[in-house]
């Protein structure tokens, strides 16, 4: 798999709404390395998903310039896939041909789809649910089809937004638990979306936080925990002390 680089420059966006004029973004710039595991936190309507809509190509910045591998941004493209909150799965395909679908889209054979389904079945932890049907399946598997259908088309840059955010405390650790083991054997390069300092800790090489509206860098933040990392660093001194300090700077950003 390809993994791409992206760089983040100057980048403004202002919405016109009949009269009124809202700046979400202001001067953002934010370098991601190949590789590299990055969350985006800040308050709510701090321009988070506006900026990854933008990274997706749904949206456009006013000015500023966005580069994945050196190339502008000019709207979606296979160098990118997304993962909503929401369920995007398809509910009346199975879940082997959920994550076919992106590959019959791209023209692939179909000896190249049973492949790369068949690599991803095991490690998205799907392989005894082949042949369910969504409706049939717990909200995190499903999740993990969303996921899988993301990484399917080999993206070289995986933007999330709040994929967890519906699900209940227990299954959202469990599914950044399964995130972890996933993105370890792909080692993607991705750019997550999240409201929960925990969530962005346990997940992030770098979390960059962004101040209330207009959206700023505030802060990049180096997540010191080596790799792998399991379950039990939550209950950490090292992680309950970085998660204090995460979250003294947003209270501090919303003064």
């Amino acid at each position: 798999m390809t993994h791409g680089t992206l760089r983040v420059s100057a980048l403004t966006k202002i919405f016109n709404k009949g009269s009124t004029t809202v700046t979400a973004l202001e001067n953002v710039d934010i370098d991601i390395a190949e590789g590299e595991f990055v969350s985006i936190v800040g308050s709510s309507g701090c321009g988070k998903s506006t900026l990854l809509n933008i990274l997706a190509g749904l949206e456009r910045q006013s000015s500023g310039q966005v580069l994945v591998n050196g190339r502008p941004i000019a709207g979606p493209g296979p160098d990118r896939a997304m993962v909503f909150q929401s369920d995007a799965s398809f509910p009346w395909l199975t879940v082997k041909d959920n994550l076919e679908y992106g590959l019959k889209v791209q023209g692939r054979s179909q000896a190249e789809r049973e492949r790369v389904v068949g690599e991803l079945l095991p490690l998205l932890g799907l392989d005894q649910f082949a042949h369910a049907y969504p409706r049939e399946l717990s909200g995190g598997m499903r999740k993990r089809i969303d996921i899988g259908r993301a990484y399917a088309v080999e993206p070289e840059i995986l933007l999330m937004d709040e994929p967890f955010g519906a699900l209940d405390v227990v299954t959202r650790e469990h599914m950044q638990d399964e995130l972890l083991r996933t993105w370890s054997a792909r080692r993607s390069t991705v750019v997550f979306i999240t409201h929960d300092i925990d969530e962005a800790i346990m997940l992030s090489d770098r979390i960059v936080m962004l101040s209330p509206r207009p959206g700023r860098v505030r802060e990049v933040v180096d997540v010191p925990f080596a790799r792998p990392r399991t379950p039990e660093l939550r209950e950490t001194a090292d992680f309950y002390k970085l998660r204090t300090d995460l979250r003294r700077m947003m209270g501090e950003a919303t003064r």
